[in-house]
């Protein structure tokens, strides 16, 4: 596969294989990552994968953990201007009506929302963490490694979805990590 077809073929997916992936292919798939641009070739991000028997500690972990959880920050400014602000209503939209499920099925919806804190039932997890002191130059950085991880994961061919509901459980997640 060349990139173009990764890059056309790459989709978040929401709705995983339970089929394993080897710890030795993430690996490699970091490693070739981690070519990716940097400026001053900082790196400065942690990269932790959970799989296998990790995966089911952290999802039992999750699942007990009973504290209120503090967001390492907001997904989307608080107020989202337009045309933003249609764009993400519009996905959304869109999205649930894939699925089936009608706006006014709320509970429907909060149970397809949860399925984040599963990975989609992915069999891996990759949580990435940056140094706070970095700005948006790093961040974006951050970015770059991870299209390109993703990328070379759709090569090897496995599917993705960048996820950054996780931010909204930043204490549970670096306790267990």
């Amino acid at each position: 596969m060349n990139v173009s077809d990764a890059i056309y073929s790459r989709s978040s997916i929401r709705d995983f294989l339970t089929s394993p992936v080897s710890n030795s292919l993430i690996k490699e798939l970091l490693i070739k990552a981690s070519r990716s641009p940097s400026g001053g070739n900082l790196q400065p991000w942690q990269i932790f994968v959970i799989n296998k028997k990790s995966m089911d500690d952290f999802l039992e972990f999750q699942a007990n953990w009973m504290q209120p959880e503090s967001p390492a920050y907001d997904i989307y400014p608080p107020k989202l201007k337009e045309p933003y602000r249609t764009y993400r209503y519009d996905l959304g939209e869109q999205m649930y009506s894939l699925l089936g499920i009608p706006r006014e099925d709320k509970d429907a919806r909060l149970t397809q929302v949860l399925k984040n804190f599963n990975f989609f039932g992915a069999p891996v997890g990759i949580f990435c963490f940056i140094d706070k002191s970095m700005g948006p130059p790093q961040w974006s950085d951050l970015g770059m490694f991870l299209q390109t991880f993703m990328l070379l994961a759709r090569e090897a061919g496995l599917d993705t979805c960048a996820q950054e509901a996780w931010s909204m459980k930043q204490d549970s997640v670096k306790s267990f990590l």
